[in-house]
């Protein structure tokens, strides 16, 4: 094993990593509050600088997953669409499978200049997350509670804030709604049987009010819907903590453009629209898992050195007075001293572990057990 290939695997480097995230996340996150004075002076002026700001936290994630495990995403496409990508908003239909599809779906954004813009239709509860909710709040990312008798003025309001959005964006919808799990499959597939729709056996049945709304509310905005379909080779199952011990994944993503004119005005034919394409998502899933390949070109754009610049530049400033810290407190000899910062380490720790469990599929929301409540 190499000297990094060791460092990668060692808790305090993990501990390091995580205090530059969290700390220059809080840094990042109070220079926001203060970009609110910007809005009633000029609204574009407030949104690219949040952009911005949000690039240099979220970088910080993609550039474990680039530099620091050097895992390899590989798109199955063709060469008309990717000549569109980062030139047009467009929403973005993800599978949910995995606990890193949100960071190979960032990987992209990143590597065609829209990760600072790009949004996401997030559960409320995210919203109470220090540094990603509250990221998330200043760049207007539409939180929803997933009842739709609740949410769906707040929705609408929330999609048509964005139609005047002056960087280009990326809005990532998860239609099934929540991770694919065995228990959250079978219940999903119960309720498609009773609504006489196909069986699929890679998804959750999607949820259609969401998808209908935004295409609904972002028509004249957005031009294009890109359908991805992930999965990894070597049947692989990766995660965050993983990623954080330099375990190093090959992503391969199918993507599919559908110009926004194609698809159907009205909210019945655009449901039926969307349960066709994840039978479809599931045909190509089909493919992947029986030849290791989807179908189309394979592209594999080139990572750009600004997320690894980023993080540097953070870890330069934030890591020289936390060394001369730590070197005063044990030169103090004082116990209390020593014992207070250990137990501070500890909470930092426990902190960041807290941060890492939002991604983890067994500790996710309960969202599709509520057919299975509702019977018992």
């Amino acid at each position: 094993m190499g000297l990094l290939a060791y460092l990668k695997t060692q808790f305090v480097v993990h501990l390091l990593i995580g205090f530059v995230f969290v700390v220059s996340g809080l840094i990042i996150n109070f220079t926001q509050l203060c970009t609110l004075a910007l809005w009633p002076i000029s609204k574009h002026l407030y949104r690219r600088i949040n952009c911005r700001l949000a690039y240099s936290l979220w970088s910080q994630l993609v550039m474990l997953l680039e530099w620091w495990s050097c895992t390899e995403c590989t798109l199955f496409t063709d060469q008309a669409t990717v000549d569109h990508f980062g030139k047009e908003h467009v929403v973005v239909i993800l599978n949910h499978n995995f606990e890193i599809d949100f960071l190979c779906g960032w990987t992209m954004c990143e590597r065609f200049g829209v990760l600072g813009s790009s949004k996401v239709l997030a559960k409320r509860e995210l919203l109470c997350v220090p540094l990603i909710g509250w990221t998330w709040y200043f760049l207007e990312i539409v939180f929803c509670k997933r009842k739709w008798e609740e949410d769906r003025d707040t929705v609408i309001e929330g999609l048509r804030r964005l139609a005047d959005y002056p960087e280009y964006m990326w809005f990532l919808l998860y239609c099934e709604g929540t991770r694919f799990t065995e228990t959250k499959h079978r219940i999903s597939m119960e309720v498609a049987a009773s609504k006489g729709l196909p069986p699929l056996k890679y998804h959750l049945l999607p949820r259609t009010k969401g998808f209908t709304t935004a295409v609904q509310c972002l028509r004249g905005t957005v031009a294009a819907i890109y359908d991805v379909t992930l999965n990894f080779r070597g049947n692989k199952n990766p995660s965050l903590l993983g990623i954080l011990y330099g375990k190093k994944y090959e992503a391969d993503m199918c993507v599919r453009r559908f110009p926004l004119e194609d698809i159907p005005a009205d909210e019945t034919s655009a449901a039926q629209w969307l349960h066709k394409l994840y039978q479809e998502k599931d045909a190509l899933q089909e493919m992947y898992k029986q030849k290791g390949v989807f179908p189309g070109e394979q592209f594999k754009p080139a990572r750009r050195p600004w997320t690894l610049l980023n993080f540097l530049c953070w870890a330069t400033i934030l890591l020289s007075p936390l060394f001369s810290f730590v070197l005063g407190v044990f030169a103090s000899g004082s116990p209390l001293l020593i014992l207070t910062f250990l137990g501070f380490v500890g909470a930092a720790s426990f902190g960041v572990r807290r941060l890492i469990g939002v991604t983890e599929i067994e500790k996710g929301s309960s969202y599709g057990n509520q057919e299975l409540k509702k019977k018992e």
